[in-house]
This record gives C-alpha cells, structure tokens and sequence, in this order.
C-alpha cells in the first residue's frame, strides 16, 4: 500500500488516538485547580450571565485551607467586571432568599468550603463588560490575607444536577 493511503487498519489506532487526547484535553479543562500558599482553589467557575443582566457570579468547587493558621480572602478582580464583591446568601426566617456583600470569606485551618450557585457564599461579577457565555473563560485575581495573590481561570458552565458530576465536581 502507498504511504499517501493508510491502510484501514492504520486509521482506526490514530482516530482512537485522537479522540483519547481529544477527551483527556476536555478532562483537564474542566478540573483545574489552583494553589497559593495553603489554599488549595478547586475549579474556578462562573455561570453564564442572563440574558439583559450586567451582573454575573462565580464560585469554587472548593476553597481549602490545608494550612495550620486560619486565611481569609479579602478580595477578587478581573478585566471581564467593574467589580468584584464578595457576598453570601441564605435562608431567612420567612424563607426568603437573602443575598449581601461581606468583607471577607473566612477560611478556619485544615477546613474546606464548598461553593455552589444558589446558597453560601460566591463572587458577585458586578456591571460586566461582555456577557458571560458557556464555554467561555476569563482570569480572575483573588487576594487572601496571609497566603498572598493568586490569578485564576474562571470557566464559564452551568451547575449539573447535585449528583451529575464526579465528586468535588459541580458542574
């Protein structure tokens, strides 16, 4: 057979081939994480931004502090907002939704803190300058009190289904 026209069985190995790289570049894509210091920063993420809305959010799959002394991020930046709030939201008595900006998101030693769309604590992405569509990416700054600054990826996704994702991953 001539090179310029591999045989059938040649073909089959490089496509195999192909789509393994293909997934695992997917893979890595979507569980990134990073570190400074003793914070460990599971998959920066953001939902994509309602149609009409100049405001966004993102989260962490989780924000660890494997560290001895307790750590605080005291604040965030990015290009892709104005501004960058820390806020929580919870439950009150009457069963409303309540959200508000708070000076910090406080990390205790050896804890994890899970974030989710919907409940605790996230970043409000504040009077954004595109919109944030899926699929799309931007960097994030985050500054913590003791372990210093750190920049991010922040991927754009929507939340699975609790359940949907593989462990420590939300979406």
């Amino acid at each position: 057979m001539s090179p310029r026209h591999p045989s059938r069985r040649t073909r089959l190995p490089i496509r195999a081939t192909a789509a393994l790289a293909a997934s695992l570049a997917c893979a890595a894509a979507l569980a990134h994480g990073f570190r400074v210091g003793d914070i460990a920063i599971g998959h920066p993420f953001a939902t994509p931004s309602l149609a009409g809305t100049s405001n966004g959010a993102a989260y962490f799959t989780s924000l660890e502090n494997t560290g001895a002394v307790a750590d605080r991020l005291v604040r965030a930046s990015t290009p892709a907002a104005a501004r960058v709030e820390l806020h929580t939201m919870a439950v009150d008595a009457q069963g409303v939704m309540r959200m508000r900006e708070i000076d910090a998101i406080a990390l205790a030693p050896k804890a994890k803190l899970l974030t989710r769309s919907g409940s605790g604590v996230h970043l409000m992405l504040m009077d954004l300058k595109a919109p944030l569509k899926e699929g799309d990416s931007f960097p994030m700054t985050l500054q913590f009190e003791r372990a210093g600054a750190v920049e991010v990826k922040v991927v754009v996704g929507r939340p699975k289904p609790a359940g949907a994702a593989p462990e420590g991953h939300t979406h």
